[in-house]
């Protein structure tokens, strides 16, 4: 009997390393999310919420003026395309876990000199699907969290702004 890690990388060249490019892509995409939510909240964290002993009134009132409605749309709108990719990302993990274990056994009908190699090959894949699956659905938790946060701050920024502008027109 192989031992378990030698059984876990013994795929590691074949199709498990799809799984771990795409892995890479996913965890870059991730972070390129969390940096850009991270942006909005920090843009809209003066505009939102009363200034706490760390900034003075008039830092926010500064803040405030600079900011454009426009800018805080379009960071959230650029921040929800990576949001959109990453969740879709995390998604095919378990396809390509599924993937690799039929291309796997695919080639044990051909090959059957080595069922037992071919059938742990087979299951590496499935095991690698699931396990970055898992990862990314906690990450996704993490995130996910942030957006509808700022989803939030958004709405109430472009709500507070068009009741100044109306104000400001009376």
């Amino acid at each position: 009997m192989k031992s378990f890690f030698s059984v876990i990388f013994m795929n590691l060249w074949g199709f498990d390393l799809i799984i771990f490019l795409v892995a890479v892509f996913t965890a870059f995409v991730y972070y390129s999310t969390k940096n850009s939510a991270e942006r909005l909240y920090r843009k809209l964290h003066l505009t939102v919420f009363v200034p706490d002993a760390r900034s003075s009134s008039m830092e926010a009132d500064s803040e405030v003026s600079k900011l454009k409605e426009t800018d805080v749309v379009d960071m959230r709108n650029h921040t929800g395309k990576l949001y959109s990719l990453f969740v879709n990302l995390t998604g095919i993990f378990p396809l390509l876990g599924i993937l690799g274990t039929v291309i796997s056994l695919l080639g044990m009908v051909s090959d059957m000199s080595n069922v037992q190699g071919n059938f742990y090959g087979a299951l590496t894949s499935t095991f690698w699907g699931l396990i970055f699956s898992i990862i990314f659905k906690i990450l996704d938790g993490v995130v996910a969290a942030k957006i509808e946060d700022n989803e939030k701050n958004v709405q109430l920024f472009l709500e507070r702004n068009s009741a100044q502008g109306v104000q400001a027109r009376e």
